[in-house]
Parts: structure tokens; C-alpha cells; sequence
């Protein structure tokens, strides 16, 4: 491709709204351009680098055992409706377009497949003798994000790999989803990420386990935490933690009430009741659908609101506002308490604090600490569950290491989904015996478009972009300095074609600009080879050869170029 001829011009200074590296050097490179809040034109030079990641993700797809369809982005609301999950996409929370078309009827632009699947494979499957089924698409997805932003790692419209697997039985489902986990292992290792597989919250799609990929980077959204000693590793909205359980009192004391003025951080609580943290107790009311929650956990603890989601089954969960905590309580924000709250509040705690004595809480007085409660006595037994969130430095769940902390970026999801849509859906089959049964599926999920943004956030510099060959837009950008020499330009169109008739792609910067500015060019795009012929090489009867990785250049034999350049892409 001639650069002359090439759209997507370069930009100089980091554009304002870019949040992140990836965001800021697709614009400055000329890969992206918005056209508005998370919706963006793929140039071509990241169309090239978004098909080459799909093809790696197609042929593992096939490999693994995955046959192609491509289902439709438009779909009617009463498949939605039939799995139940119309009301959640759709509410104030929801990130679906949905809409009404001519005929009047609800259609939305698919976050996802599920559904549709789940309709075709209930046509197709009527005996055991039909499964397993295992199919897969690569489509543009739409979801409604409250707030868009990194450019393409949360977008309003972005390419997916959605794969669906249908099964007779569990059993059979293992070996689907750890033929989809190797798939998603060998994608990852054949595009050269680093990263991590952790067990992950199932969320929205729902069912009985899910791992995220996550490629490590700094600028992750997402914390996972993991083991400095076994394998355990976790996103942090899933990882479950080990902390010390000091041994209770040996008796109960009588419960008091103390005046403690503007003390709501547990540490300088505890320091003034003579406590330890851990008997400290935080107390925080939620709105959960269309009840109140109140959630305890030990002083040194957080809430984790996913699990505690999780837990009550709920649509939408959020903390309750000042006004509310008031009217509950009777107390500002920070004096909450378990005790003698109003009926229509459920209370719920983290199993941590179930073996604890004589312990503090919020007493629904402002300023005022109930000291030395205990369950039982002073107060119901509630509800117990794992609601608080993990955190580096605590102890592995699994063995006696201690949990680590790295950010990531998710950029594939896989799921055992069980019967949740089969069954819903009435997608069965006849047994050996003629009995009917529900079919098993699972769901395995890779951005396509996400992948690009995170490798560009794992692999860049002050200059730009350091693309792998793998996934380069193109092998090698041949920068032409001094065409307007008839002897270069005539060197620099046979090297131009040599290096396309030998299976290279190549990018010819043949604009008649500076050197400095075809070199930042260069940099900024990221190509892995850049190639430089000259007034100074042609003379000398070589080609300036540089690595996108590497700060040095050497010069290279014209006849040496080809080979040179067959033998680093190889490797």
C-alpha cells in the first residue's frame, strides 16, 4: 500500500477525550476516528489488524471443534422475554437498544446471543444422537453504555467472537468448556499477550462458573488477585480471601452504649473503645429492587456489591442515599447499626463475623457505638453469605499464600451456563430411553476489537505503537527518503515489489515529506520492520533496516534484504 494513497492521516498532539495509551495513539496513528460517544470508523489500518486477530480467533474456533454461522444483530423482544431477561437489559441499568419498529413491534440491536442461539439449536436438536453442537460467530455487538470511554475497550458498538456450546450432560459440558479454555489459551499465546486466566463473576449471561482472560496491563479496568504460591487467581469481584479468625472471648460482657463524637473510621474508633479492628463493625444500608438491605462486615473489611448482588438475586442494588440512611436509622451517614431496625430491613452479614464476641456496631444514633454485642443475645442471627471484597496482602483461600495484585483488561469470558436458557426456552431432547431432558450449553466470549486496544496498551512507547508481526497491519513500512532521485525511486519501487511478490506486506511511505516526519510516522504506527532507502544507502548499495522493538539500525545488502526480512518474520 502506498502511504500517498492511504487514509487515516496521522495527528501530532494527544488528542483531549483520549483516556488511555491504546485510545490516545489509535487517533494519533490514524487507526480510529469517532464518530460519536463510543462509536468509532476502523480505518484501514486497524481493519487489518482486527481481521488477523479474527482469523487466529477462527481457526482455533474450527480447530477446538466450533462450525461458523452468523446470526442475525437485530432481534425480537419475546425471545428476550422468554429467558426473562427483557426487563433487566432494559431498565435503568440496562445497556440494551431496544426500540419499536414499523409494525409496532419491540426489537433490540443484540448485546449478545444468547437467546437466538438457544431458538435455532431447540429446532435442530431432538435427540441425544444431535449432540454436542458447538458453533460460533464473529459480529458486531451494540450495548449501551452509560459512559463509553477508552476508546475501544468500552464501546457502544464494537466486533465479538460469541461461541455457544450445546450438551446431553454435564459431563459432556466439561469437555466442551476445556476444549473452549485451551482454545482461549493458544489464541492468547498466538497473538503474544501476556496475561492471566481468573475465575470471574458469571453476572448478566448468569450460569454455575465463568474465567476471564485478562491481558495484564496497568491501565486495566479490573483488579485480579492471585496467589504467590499455588494457581488460585480471581477477578477481584469473584476472589474470596483468608483472613485470621483470633480466638473469641471466653465470655460474653454486658452490651453498652458509648459516645464516640464524629468517630466513623473504624481505626480511630477502635483505638478509642481499646479494640481491635476486626471487632469493629461496618453496617451499610442498600436499596435492593424494592427492599432495604442492611449488609455487616468485619471494621477491616469492604463490601464487595457484586457478591452481595449476587446474593439477594436482585436486578439492581445501590447504596442507600443520606436522606434514606436517616429516616432508617435515625442517624447521619457512619452510625448504622443491626440493632432495632425497622422490620421491612433486611439484614444479611459476611460469614467472618458469625464466630465473633463482644463486638462493636453502629447503634442508629449519631455519634453513638453499641460495644460488646453478640448475636443471640442482643440481637437475631442474620442472614450469612461471603460479601466481603478481597484484597491484596490477605490469605489465599486455597493454600498458605498470600494474594498479589495486577490490573487487567478482560478481553475473553467463558461460561458454563447450565440450564439457565435451555430451560427457560424449552430447548430439550429425547434420551436413549425416550426421556426428554434439557440440554446443557455453555457461552465463550473474545473481543475482537478489545484485543487490539489491549495489545497496544501492553506494547507501546513514548513514540507509538510496537506491533507483533503476527497482528500488524502490515510486515514492514519501506520509508522512501530523497524519490525525487530517479536512481532511488527506482530502487525504492523494485524493493517495493520484491518485498509484496515475496510475501511481504508492505506499507511504502512515499510522501514527499522530511525524514523526521516519516520516521515519527513510522514510529507512531508501529509497524515491527521499518526499512529506509536512501540517496546515502543507494549509493552504498544497501537498505537501512530497523526493529520497531529495538533502538538501533544497521545497514543491509540489497540482495540481503528479502531473506533478511523472511527470516525475522519466521522467528
Amino acid at each position: 500500500m502506498r502511504q500517498s494513497r492511504h487514509l487515516g492521516k496521522t495527528l501530532r498532539e494527544v488528542p483531549k477525550d483520549a483516556q488511555t495509551a491504546a485510545h490516545a495513539l489509535m487517533l494519533r496513528a490514524g487507526y480510529l476516528q469517532q464518530l460519536a460517544a463510543g462509536v468509532y470508523v476502523y480505518q484501514p489500518l486497524l481493519l487489518r489488524t482486527l481481521n488477523k486477530i479474527a482469523q487466529v480467533v477462527r481457526e482455533e474456533m474450527t480447530a477446538a471443534g466450533a462450525e461458523e454461522l452468523l446470526m442475525p444483530a437485530l432481534q425480537p423482544r419475546e425471545l428476550w422475554e422468554e429467558s426473562g431477561r427483557w426487563e433487566r437489559y432494559t431498565n435503568i441499568d440496562g445497556i440494551m437498544f431496544a426500540f419499536k419498529d414499523r409494525r409496532g413491534g419491540m426489537v433490540c440491536l443484540g448485546p449478545t446471543h444468547e437467546e437466538v442461539i438457544t431458538d435455532i439449536l431447540r429446532r435442530e436438536i431432538k435427540s441425544y444422537k444431535d449432540l454436542p453442537r458447538c458453533v460460533f460467530q464473529i459480529q458486531t455487538k451494540f450495548r449501551d453504555e452509560i459512559r463509553p470511554r477508552f476508546g475501544l475497550m468500552r464501546a457502544r458498538e464494537f466486533i465479538m467472537k460469541d461461541a455457544y456450546s450445546f450438551d446431553a450432560d454435564e459431563a459432556s459440558l466439561e469437555k466442551s468448556y476445556e476444549a473452549m479454555r485451551q482454545a482461549y489459551h493458544r489464541i492468547c499465546e498466538r497473538i503474544g499477550f501476556r496475561y492471566r486466566a481468573v475465575e470471574a463473576d458469571s453476572g448478566a449471561i448468569g450460569g454455575s462458573g465463568s474465567q476471564e482472560f485478562m491481558v495484564l496491563a496497568d491501565t486495566g479496568e479490573d483488579t485480579i488477585l492471585f496467589c504467590d504460591q499455588c494457581d488460585y487467581a480471581a477477578n477481584q469481584e469473584r476472589a474470596q480471601s483468608r483472613l485470621p479468625e483470633p480466638a473469641p472471648d471466653p465470655e460474653l460482657r454486658p452490651m453498652e452504649t458509648v459516645v464516640g463524637e464524629g468517630l466513623i473510621q473504624v481505626e480511630p474508633l477502635a483505638k478509642f473503645l481499646n479494640i481491635p479492628v476486626w471487632k469493629t463493625t461496618k453496617t451499610l444500608l442498600y436499596e435492593a429492587d424494592q427492599q432495604w438491605v442492611a449488609v455487616m462486615v468485619r471494621g477491616d473489611c469492604d463490601v464487595n456489591e457484586i457478591k452481595l448482588a449476587n446474593f439477594l438475586n436482585g436486578k439492581s442494588l445501590r447504596l442507600a442515599s443520606p436522606e434514606v440512611i436517616r429516616k432508617l436509622t435515625g442517624a447521619e451517614v457512619g452510625y448504622a447499626g443491626p440493632i432495632e431496625l425497622p422490620k421491612e430491613v433486611r439484614v444479611v452479614a459476611d460469614h467472618l463475623i458469625r464466630n465473633r464476641v463482644n463486638f462493636e456496631c453502629g447503634a442508629n444514633r449519631t455519634d453513638h457505638h453499641h460495644l460488646n454485642v453478640n448475636f443471640g443475645r442482643d440481637l437475631p442471627q442474620p442472614e450469612f453469605g461471603d460479601f466481603k471484597l478481597a484484597q491484596k496482602g490477605e490469605g489465599c483461600p486455597r493454600c498458605a499464600g498470600t494474594l498479589q495484585a495486577a490490573r487487567g483488561i478482560e478481553v475473553g469470558h467463558i461460561f458454563k451456563l447450565g440450564t439457565k436458557y435451555s430451560e427457560a426456552m424449552a430447548c430439550r431432547y429425547l434420551d436413549a430411553e425416550g426421556k426428554s431432558k434439557t440440554v446443557i450449553m455453555g457461552c465463550y466470549g473474545i473481543g475482537v476489537s478489545r484485543m487490539a486496544a489491549a495489545w497496544i496498551e501492553q506494547n507501546h512507547d513514548e513514540k507509538g505503537i510496537i506491533w507483533s508481526p503476527q497482528i500488524a497491519p502490515y510486515h514492514a513500512h519501506l520509508v522512501g527518503l530523497n524519490l525525487e532521485d530517479a536512481a532511488v525511486c527506482e530502487q525504492a519501487e523494485k524493493l517495493y515489489r520484491d518485498l509484496q511478490s515475496n510475501g511481504c506486506e508492505v506499507l511504502f511511505d512515499d510522501r514527499p515529506l522530511r525524514a523526521g516526519e516519516k520516521f515519527g510516522d513510522a514510529d507512531l504506527m508501529g509497524m515491527p520492520i521499518r526499512l529506509t532507502i536512501s540517496k546515502r544507502t543507494c549509493e552504498q548499495g544497501k537498505v537501512e533496516l530497523k526493529l520497531r522493538r529495538q533502538a538501533q539500525n544497521e545497514l543491509v545488502g540489497l540482495n540481503e534484504v528479502i531473506p533478511r526480512v523472511k527470516a525475522l518474520l519466521a522467528g
